[in-house]
C-alpha cells in the first residue's frame, strides 16, 4: 500500500518512511532467527519472508526517491551557487568604481567646494545628503558583497553534505539489492521445500481455515445479536410511541364526548420503514449514526491495533503453491512478544469470545462498524464496556511452538468484513 512514491514527498518524510521500513524488517529478522531452529517450515514463516522481500523492495525504492530528490537538490544548489558568483563579480565590480570615485574625490576641500558651489540652500542640502548616502552605499555594498561570500560558502556545504548523503544512499541501496537476492535465492529454496511438504501445508492451512471459520462465525453471532437488539428497541420505542399517541386520542375523545361535541376519528400513523440493511439497522439511532460517521471520517487516520508491527499477511484471497488457498478477513499482524493490543476507536465491547487453541478474541461496536482484535493472550475489558482510542484491551499471544507473536485484526461494516488496510494510518 506504500508504492507509490512521488516526488511531493520532503526529504524529511522519505527518511522516515526508511525508518519505519527498517524497523518493520529488523522485526521480522528478529523473528525468522527464532523460528529458524525449527526445521519443519510453516505458514507463518512463508508469509514473514514474503512479507521481508516485500519490504526490501519498497526500502529500494525509497532509497531511489531520495536520490532522485537529492540529485535535483545539488543541481539547484549547483545553480545557486554559479548564480550567486556572477552576482558577486557584478558587486565586486560595482564597488570598485565606487572606490575609485572616492579616491579621486577624497580630498576635503573638493567635497566642501561641491557643496559651496551650490546656487541656492536647497541645492547645498541635497549635495550634502548625496554625500552621505554615497558613503553609506559604499557601507551597504561592502556588506551585501560579504553577506554574499557567507551564502556561498553555506551553499557549497549544503552542496558536500548533498553529495555525501547521496554516497551513503548508493552505497545502502547496493547492500539492499544485495540482501534481496540473497533473500530471494532463500524464498526459491522455501518454494521448493513448500512443494515436498505440500500436503503438511494444506492440513496447517485446514486447520487456519477453521479457526478463521470459528472467528467469523462469532463475529457474525455477535452481529447478529447486535441486530436483534436494535431491532427490539426500535420496536418497543415504536410501541410505547403508538401507546402514548392512543392515549392521547382517548383522552380527546373523552373530552369531547363529556362536552357534547363530535369525535373525530382516530387517524392511525403511516407505519416508519424499518431500515432492510445490518447496516442501515446499526446505524439507525441518532448515537449510532454519529458514531458512525465519525469513524467513517477518520477513514485513514486510524492508529494501528499494536504500537510497533509489520503485517505478515493482509485482506483477500492468498495461493501457496499449486491450489493451495486461504482467505483472510483481515490482517496478521507480526508484533513483539507481550505488546499490548488497544483500541482503534472508540466505541463499546460487544464480545469477548475465546477461541479454541487461538486465545481470545475481542469484538468493539463503532456504530455500524466493528473492530475486531483476535489472538490475544489475555483481555483487560469486559462486554458492555466504554473503550476509547488507544485504550489498551489485552496482550497479543505468542505462539509456544515457534515463538512468533502476531494479532489478527479485522473490520465489519454492518454484517460484511472489508480491508482494513486503506483504514489505518502509516506507521
Amino acid at each position: 500500500m506504500f508504492a507509490g512514491l512521488t516526488f511531493g514527498q520532503t526529504s524529511a518524510e522519505l527518511k522516515k518512511q526508511r525508518e519505519r521500513l527498517n524497523r518493520e524488517i529488523n522485526l521480522l529478522n528478529q523473528s525468522l532467527k527464532t523460528t529458524s531452529s525449527n526445521k519443519t517450515l510453516t505458514l507463518k514463516q512463508v508469509n514473514a519472508l514474503n512479507t521481508q522481500i516485500t519490504l526490501r523492495e519498497r526500502k529500494i525504492s525509497t532509497i531511489s526517491t531520495e536520490m532522485r530528490l537529492i540529485e535535483r537538490q545539488i543541481q539547484e544548489n549547483t545553480q545557486e551557487i554559479k548564480k550567486l558568483e556572477d552576482q558577486l563579480e557584478k558587486l565586486k565590480k560595482d564597488y570598485a568604481s565606487m572606490i575609485r570615485f572616492a579616491f579621486r574625490n577624497k580630498n576635503g576641500y573638493n567635497k566642501m567646494m561641491f557643496i559651496f558651489a551650490s546656487q541656492d540652500f536647497n541645492q547645498a542640502f541635497k549635495r550634502i545628503k548625496y554625500l552621505q548616502q554615497f558613503s553609506e552605499s559604499r557601507k551597504n555594498q561592502a556588506k551585501e558583497i560579504e553577506n554574499t561570500q557567507k551564502t556561498i560558502q553555506h551553499k557549497i556545504s549544503e552542496l558536500a553534505a548533498n553529495k555525501k548523503e547521496k554516497t551513503s544512499l548508493l552505497q545502502d541501496q547496493e547492500k539492499e539489492r544485495n540482501t534481496l537476492n540473497t533473500q530471494k535465492s532463500e524464498k526459491s529454496k522455501v518454494v521448493s521445500d513448500f512443494a515436498s511438504q505440500e500436503k503438511q501445508y494444506k492440513q496447517e492451512i485446514t486447520k487456519k481455515q477453521q479457526e478463521a471459520s470459528r472467528l467469523a462465525r462469532a463475529i457474525q453471532a455477535a452481529i447478529k445479536k447486535e441486530i436483534e437488539e436494535e431491532q427490539r428497541r426500535a420496536a418497543e420505542a415504536a410501541r410505547l410511541v403508538a401507546e402514548r399517541e392512543a392515549a392521547k386520542a382517548k383522552a380527546e375523545a373523552d373530552r369531547a364526548r363529556a362536552a357534547g361535541e363530535p369525535v373525530k376519528p382516530v387517524e392511525k400513523a403511516a407505519p416508519t420503514a424499518a431500515p432492510r440493511t445490518a447496516s442501515g439497522v446499526l446505524s439507525a439511532t441518532p448515537e449510532a449514526a454519529k458514531l458512525s460517521n465519525e469513524f467513517m471520517e477518520n477513514r485513514g487516520k486510524l492508529p494501528w491495533p499494536v504500537g510497533q508491527g509489520t503485517i505478515t499477511q493482509g485482506f483477500g484471497q492468498h495461493t501457496y503453491g499449486k491450489g493451495v488457498k486461504m482467505e483472510n478477513n483481515g490482517l496478521n499482524i507480526r508484533t513483539n512478544s507481550g505488546a499490548s493490543v488497544r483500541a482503534v476507536f472508540d466505541g463499546e465491547v460487544r464480545s469477548v469470545v475465546q477461541m479454541m487453541g487461538a486465545g481470545y478474541a475481542v469484538i468493539i461496536r463503532h456504530g455500524k462498524y466493528f473492530s475486531v482484535y483476535s489472538n490475544l493472550r489475555s483481555v483487560s475489558v469486559s462486554r458492555g464496556q466504554k473503550v476509547t482510542v488507544k485504550q489498551a484491551i489485552g496482550t497479543a499471544a505468542t505462539d509456544p511452538d515457534e515463538g512468533t507473536t502476531e494479532v489478527h485484526f479485522e473490520i465489519w461494516e454492518g454484517s460484511a468484513p472489508i480491508n482494513p488496510t486503506p483504514w489505518l494510518a502509516r506507521f
